[in-house]
């Protein structure tokens, strides 16, 4: 392993030992607060520009399985752990989570104090940083980290280029997917209740939509600020009424913006699979995972039809919304199956009202 660093857009510099790719990299810097499923986390298209670092302290201590990715490739653009585990003991591991970092050019660096990183991104917000070679000159990671902005057009990069299909046994329904980056397990979720998936471009115009005769729409989950991708809310407002509509992370933020609220920068995002919500409906308190940079202004949906049903427990941001009369729900949050009647799915499912395709 060679030595690294991590430079901070705020001048502060960390120095580890280098893994994975032997590359240097530009993002936005995170925590992730998630105890396992670090292979489904580097593999979320969500996390794409993102350079992750682990709450937890050892990392890859399972390796990677071929059936557990959330996308064809590890997504994020950097990682950072306290302690590599190079040697996994899980007897299902296929891949060596190093290895696979090295095909897929994502720079790693351990050894570094990761409270004191998470604390940093707390009290200061997410911030850029940089992953270099040891002796690259902090002077020109700040230069090169200065001059870095996110891509505005990281959605057209991860959602698919064509339609494709995903089919069920007796499926009762067709639910149209709009791929904003879109993971293996919603996929599944959706055909584990009887829905045939038909997965389309972000860009999928309404008579393209339209030709597979779904029975609802369901909006990916992604990467992004939401703001670059306004194109789609045009499609959204046609569809509204016409069939139900469902929003997962954000595809919340999408529906939201259709219906005129405004969303903000949040000073810290929602990273992990262990984040509380309350279900302002049952008053029960649901344990989510989430991925997220941006949410709702509260004041702003009270010009909106959207009616709050999820709160943040911790911070107190709106993280589920609802138009009755449209049929249209979305959460922030990616829905975990459940035989709760409230699990997000069903309700989208009992939307659609039943009727079976021809």
């Amino acid at each position: 392993m060679n030595k690294r660093k991590l430079v901070l857009e705020n001048g502060k510099v960390f120095e580890g030992e280098g893994f994975g790719a032997d590359c240097e990299r530009i993002a936005e810097l995170v925590y992730n607060t998630s105890v396992v499923g670090y292979q489904e986390t580097f593999s979320d298209p969500s996390n794409l520009e993102y350079i992750m670092v682990m709450g937890y302290p050892v990392i890859g201590s399972y390796g990677l399985t071929d059936e557990d990715y959330e996308s064809n490739e590890l997504t994020i653009s950097g990682l950072v752990v306290r302690e590599y585990s190079k040697y996994p003991s899980n007897f299902r591991y296929t891949h060596e989570l190093d290895e696979r970092m090295e095909e897929a050019g994502v720079p790693g660096i351990s050894g570094l104090d990761t409270r004191e990183l998470v604390r940093i991104i707390k009290e200061e917000g997410s911030m850029r940083a940089m992953i270099a070679d040891i002796d690259t000159p902090v002077e020109e990671c700040l230069k090169k980290i200065k001059e870095y902005s996110v891509p505005k057009d990281i959605v057209a990069k991860i959602s698919t280029k064509k339609v494709w299909y995903s089919r069920t046994l007796n499926y009762k329904y067709t639910v149209a997917c709009i791929d904003l980056g879109l993971k293996k397990s919603l996929i599944k979720m959706l055909k584990d209740l009887s829905c045939n998936v038909v997965v389309l471009p972000y860009n999928a115009s309404i008579e393209t939509i339209m030709k597979y005769k779904p029975n609802g729409i369901f909006i990916s989950d992604g990467p992004s600020n939401p703001y670059d991708i306004e194109n789609i809310i045009e499609t959204i407002n046609e569809l509204k009424g016409k069939m139900p509509i469902l929003g997962v992370g954000l595809g919340q933020e999408i529906i939201e913006l259709a219906y005129g609220a405004k969303l903000v920068k949040q000073h810290v995002g929602h990273n992990g699979s262990n984040i509380p919500v309350r279900n302002l409906k049952t008053n029960k308190i649901e344990i989510t995972s989430q991925n997220d940079q941006y949410a709702v202004d509260e004041k702003s949906l009270k010009n909106t039809s959207l009616k709050p049903t999820h709160q943040n427990v911790i911070d107190g941001i709106i993280t589920g919304v609802e138009d009755k009369a449209n049929k249209v729900i979305a959460v922030q949050y990616n829905p975990q199956p459940t035989d709760d009647e409230d699990y997000v799915f069903k309700r989208f499912i009992k939307l659609m009202g039943g009727k079976k395709n021809a």
